[in-house]
């Protein structure tokens, strides 16, 4: 079976963050088991809390972390969430998101991000926006200063230019290098349904790297807000926009039932409209958990035929991160070979790893 790698994994080769999984506050209601974080805080993508050497430059920093700092301050769980994101954006070695993303097939970098606040109801998005390194800070100012939800492309950029947002070069050294290797690779036609030609043995070309960073608060009163950000599938159709910015797929959030996001393959789940189908799940009384794998189990029915291994399963990974209005979050993943199923997790015992749910195990 082919397998999605994650970015980090493929260009680096650290998997999970190596901090001992913190043991999570474990409660019953009504037969059900869930989590509930302690005070406010937050969940959220692995990616977003990396305690570990292994980094490049060995940095460590944890978005979550930060995200929970803010919501003690008084920020609003939305701001929270964009404060925390924006760290891995302006990392140039997680290449999943922001400066250092992997390009599309042109070579150019392309970022997707949305933004949404679960009291006000209100939600703001960007699309295949070029040349800006923080496209969640540009999404809340889709939401904040706009009348509209999703701005795309050129339309995008000239928004982020007129509030002062600085233009760079967001392909990196690495980046470039990672694409050159693709490029090389492929052959006259590039078949997206189905191996490439040109019999190269390189991951990166027969499994395009995944990458995103969603983030979901909550502030200890019943306020949710999320984030999502990402620069896509790697060497992507130009244009081509994932779940990441669609509001309902990569991110929902409502106070009135919770906020969730998703990392992986983004056609998936823009099909069965994932955060907001958990999100409702949430409403009529599921666990967190329990409502993540409602969704992946949507997915796994309306699985297309060539999505799938000899077994009928998916052949790719998909995974979604819940918290409810009353604190309570989980996670799960069709398999969990994003780091090992792990997720983040901040609140008033500090940030840490915790292990989601697994729909399908498979043999290592």
């Amino acid at each position: 079976m082919s397998k999605q790698i994650e970015r980090r994994t493929f260009l680096h080769g650290s998997a999970a963050a190596a901090a001992a999984w913190a043991s999570p506050r474990l409660f019953a209601i009504g037969g059900r088991v869930a989590r509930k974080l302690d005070g406010p805080g937050c969940i959220g993508s692995a990616n977003a809390h990396l305690p570990k050497p292994g980094h490049p430059k060995q940095q460590s920093y944890s978005a979550v972390e930060t995200a929970t700092s803010r919501l003690r301050a008084g920020d609003r769980p939305v701001d929270s969430a964009v404060v925390g994101v924006t760290l891995l954006e302006d990392d140039p070695y997680e290449t999943g998101v922001g400066l250092g993303g992997l390009p599309n097939e042109e070579g150019v970098v392309e970022l997707d991000a949305s933004v949404m606040d679960g009291t006000e109801h209100r939600a703001g998005a960007v699309a295949a926006l070029r040349n800006i390194q923080n496209p969640a800070a540009v999404a809340l100012a889709v939401m904040r200063k706009t009348n509209h939800l999703l701005l795309v492309g050129e339309g995008a950029l000239r928004f982020a230019r007129d509030l002062g947002y600085p233009e760079v070069s967001l392909l990196t050294p690495e980046s470039r290098r990672v694409w050159l290797e693709w490029r090389a690779a492929r052959g006259a036609t590039d078949n997206w349904i189905g191996e490439p030609e040109g019999g190269s043995t390189s991951s990166a070309v027969k499994s395009p790297p995944l990458g995103t960073t969603h983030i979901s608060c909550w502030d200890g009163k019943g306020h949710v807000g999320g984030a999502t950000t990402t620069s896509g599938l790697a060497w992507k159709v130009p244009g081509r926009v994932g779940d990441s910015p669609v509001i309902g797929a990569g991110l929902f959030a409502d106070d009135g039932a919770g906020s969730a996001g998703s990392t992986g393959r983004g056609e998936s789940n823009i099909l069965v409209a994932g955060a907001h189908t958990i999100v409702e799940q949430m409403r009529i009384g599921k666990s967190p958990e329990e409502a993540c794998l409602e969704a992946l189990r949507r997915v796994t029915d309306q699985c297309e035929r060539r999505l799938r291994d000899a077994s009928g399963r998916p052949t790719f990974d998909l995974a979604y991160y819940a918290l409810n209005k009353d604190g309570e979050y989980g996670s799960a993943m069709i398999y969990g070979r994003y780091h090992n199923a792990a997720f983040a997790v901040c609140d008033g015992k500090g940030p840490r790893h915790e292990s989601g749910a697994v729909l399908f195990s498979e043999s290592k």
